[in-house]
C-alpha cells in the first residue's frame, strides 16, 4: 500500500515535471521563434550594414557584441537543456530546479526583449547614418561644384600671373635703368658731399669770422654807439618778409608789465602774415642756445594778451647753437644770425 502511494506521488510529481517541461518547451519555442525573428532581423541588418560597412565601421563592433550575446544565450540554452536531463534523473530536486529554470527563463525573455530594443535602436541609428550619408553625399556634390569654380578661378589667376610676370620683366628693365640712374646720382651725391664739406669748412671759417666781427662790433659799439640790438632792428624786417612772409614796420624797444613787474623787450613790432595780425617779440643774444629759445617762446606766450595779434618770438644773435634750431622747430620761434641765416 505504501509502495502504491509512493508510486502515485511519484507519478503525480512526474506529471508536474512533465507539465513544467511542457511549459518550458512552449517558452523555448517562443524563445526560438523570437530568436528566429531576431536572426531574420539580424540578417536584414547585416545586409544594410554590408552596404554601409565602409562608412559605419563602428556598427560592426556593436553587432559583433550582439552576436556574441546571442552565442552566450545559445550556450546558456544548451546548458538549460542539459540541466533538464539531469532533473529527469534527479526527480527529488526537479521541482526546485524547475522553479529556478523558470526564473532564469524569465530573465532570458527579459534579456531577449532588451536585445530586441537594442536591435531597434541599432536599426534607428543605421537610418540616421544613412540620412547623414545622404547629406554627406550632397555636401560632396556642393564641394565638387565649388572645386570646379576654384579651378576656373585658378585658370584666371594663372593668366593674371602671366600678365604679372610680363609686367615684372618690364619693371626689371626699368629697375636696371633706375639703378644706372642711381649710380649716376650716387656719383653726383659724392661730388655734392665733397662740396658740402668744403662749405662746412667755409661756414666754420665764417662763424669764426662772425665771432671776430662780434667782438669788433662790440668794440665799435663802444666807440660809435652802434649795438647788436640796432643791427637786429635793421636786418630782422627784411629777413621775416623774405623767409616767413611777415610784413612788419620799424622795430623798437618796448616795455610791458607782467605780474606787476616791468618786462623789457629788445625789439618789438606789429605786422601781418597772410592777412593775419602778428606781433614780433624779439630778444638779442650774442650766442643763442636752446634754453634761450624756450624762454623767449614762454615770454611771448605770457605777453599774448597784451599784444594785438599772434605773438611771434624772434631771437637774433651772432652764433646759433644746434640746440637753438631744434628748440625753434619745436616751439615755432624764429632764430636769425647776424649774417642773415
Amino acid at each position: 500500500m505504501a509502495l502504491e502511494q509512493r508510486v502515485d506521488r511519484l507519478e503525480a510529481a512526474i506529471a508536474q515535471v512533465l507539465e513544467a517541461l511542457a511549459r518550458l518547451a512552449e517558452a523555448q519555442a517562443r524563445t526560438e521563434q523570437r530568436l528566429a525573428e531576431l536572426a531574420a532581423a539580424q540578417a536584414r541588418t547585416e545586409e544594410r550594414v554590408g552596404r554601409l560597412e565602409d562608412r559605419v565601421g563602428r556598427l560592426e563592433d556593436r553587432i559583433a557584441r550582439v552576436e556574441e550575446a546571442l552565442i552566450r544565450l545559445a550556450d546558456a540554452q544548451a546548458r538549460t537543456e542539459q540541466r533538464v536531463e539531469e532533473l529527469a534523473r534527479a526527480q527529488a530536486r526537479t521541482e526546485q530546479r524547475v522553479e529556478e529554470l523558470a526564473a532564469a527563463q524569465a530573465r532570458t525573455e527579459q534579456r531577449v526583449e532588451e536585445l530586441a530594443r537594442a536591435q531597434a535602436r541599432t536599426e534607428q541609428r543605421i537610418e540616421e547614418l544613412a540620412a547623414a550619408q545622404a547629406r554627406t553625399e550632397q555636401r560632396v556634390e556642393e564641394l565638387a561644384r565649388a572645386q570646379a569654380r576654384t579651378e576656373q578661378r585658378v585658370e584666371e589667376l594663372a593668366r593674371a600671373q602671366a600678365r604679372t610676370e610680363q609686367r615684372v620683366e618690364e619693371l626689371a628693365r626699368a629697375q636696371a635703368r633706375t639703378e644706372q640712374r642711381v649710380e649716376e646720382l650716387a656719383a653726383a651725391q659724392a661730388r655734392t658731399e665733397q662740396r658740402v664739406e668744403e662749405l662746412a669748412r667755409a661756414q666754420a671759417r665764417t662763424e669764426q669770422a662772425v665771432v671776430t666781427l662780434a667782438q669788433q662790433v662790440g668794440r665799435l659799439s663802444e666807440t660809435l654807439g652802434f649795438t647788436l640790438e640796432d643791427l637786429a632792428r635793421e636786418l630782422t624786417p627784411a629777413y621775416l618778409a623774405q623767409r616767413y612772409g611777415i610784413v612788419v614796420g620799424a622795430l623798437e624797444r618796448r616795455f610791458f608789465f607782467l605780474d606787476g613787474e616791468e618786462v623789457e623787450v629788445d625789439f618789438y613790432g606789429e605786422g601781418t602774415r597772410d592777412s593775419e595780425a602778428v606781433a614780433i617779440i624779439g630778444e638779442v643774444r650774442s650766442r643763442i642756445y636752446g634754453r634761450d629759445v624756450d624762454d623767449a617762446a614762454k615770454r611771448a606766450e605770457q605777453l599774448a594778451p597784451q599784444v594785438p595779434g599772434k605773438p611771434v618770438p624772434v631771437l637774433f644773435g651772432f652764433v646759433i647753437h644746434p640746440s637753438a634750431r631744434e628748440a625753434a622747430a619745436r616751439t615755432g620761434a624764429v632764430v636769425i644770425s647776424s649774417v642773415g641765416r
